[in-house]
């Protein structure tokens, strides 16, 4: 730790956790997430950071099992969910991590619930920010999917029915 330039790494990086940039409060948004009842299933708080856009997501009452988490393009949560369009995919990518000509900007890990059905996870997006394109005349929502996203199915990873949903909001 007697580098000087790892404790300016360090002292970037704390400021980065604790949710400030060199210009001051980092730009924040939230998403409400609720099940197809209506009832709550926790909260994703996004933060812009230098590095893209870290999702802090608090879930609870999801069933337990691998599912696909992905930011939709539009800010419309009404069940099935179909509401909220496609993946979020501002330039035109095809889908998945695995594809060779991807991946959309929504496009992120899938999520592994416990058998508790809560999750306390982050996840950081290098290609989604907190703009104009996000936050266009009808938004956007994260979702949540019945299953794992494959990866490479396109347009939308063969993850099945949409489970939960959360419109972002400034």
């Amino acid at each position: 730790m007697g580098n000087p330039n790892w404790v300016g790494l360090l002292a970037g990086l704390a400021l980065s956790v604790a949710g400030f940039n060199a210009a001051g409060a980092a730009e924040q948004a939230r998403a409400a997430m609720a099940n197809a009842n209506g009832e709550s299933v926790g909260e994703v708080v996004l933060m812009q950071t230098p590095q893209g856009t870290l999702l802090h997501a608090k879930l609870t009452g999801l069933p337990a099992g691998a599912h696909a988490f992905h930011v939709h393009t539009v800010g419309k949560c009404e069940p099935p969910f179909k509401s909220s369009g496609g993946h979020f995919n501002p330039d035109g990518k095809k889908h998945g991590i695995l594809a060779e000509d991807g991946m959309h900007a929504g496009d992120m890990p899938n999520i592994h619930v416990p058998e508790s059905g809560a999750l306390e996870i982050e996840v950081l997006n290098a290609l989604l920010a907190l703009d104009a394109n996000l936050f266009d005349d009808d938004g956007a929502a994260i979702v949540i999917h019945a299953g794992p996203d494959d990866y490479k199915t396109d347009p939308a990873g063969a993850a099945g029915p949409r489970i939960a949903c959360g419109v972002i909001v400034k």
